[in-house]
């Protein structure tokens, strides 16, 4: 069943690990069959408060696919460059 992660970076603690961070995420997902569908761009909040300061949609073939990116050793070894930087992250299974 198709599962999206939709991530919002919040506050950056340091920058230049953040961007880091952000050119190695993209290998840490095809890994495990994921990949980024949106990354970054222009929004426009149709209902409620939400105010995303960067939206990312990551999609995978499969909850599990994902579960196993999000908990992998590939991940968690760069995870760390993210220290300081908010960031919020909703997994989404398909129907």
């Amino acid at each position: 069943m198709p599962t999206l992660l939709i991530g919002n970076v919040g506050t950056i603690g340091d920058p230049a690990a953040m961007a880091e961070y952000r050119r190695k995420v993209g290998r840490t997902l095809e890994m495990y069959g994921g990949w980024f569908e949106i990354r970054g761009g222009e929004f426009t909040v149709l209902e409620g408060d939400w105010q995303p300061t960067h939206l990312s949609v990551m999609a995978f073939p499969s909850a599990e696919h994902a579960r196993r990116w999000y908990s992998s050793p590939e991940y968690r070894e760069i995870l760390s460059l993210r220290d300081g930087t908010h960031m919020d992250l909703v997994l989404v299974e398909g129907g």
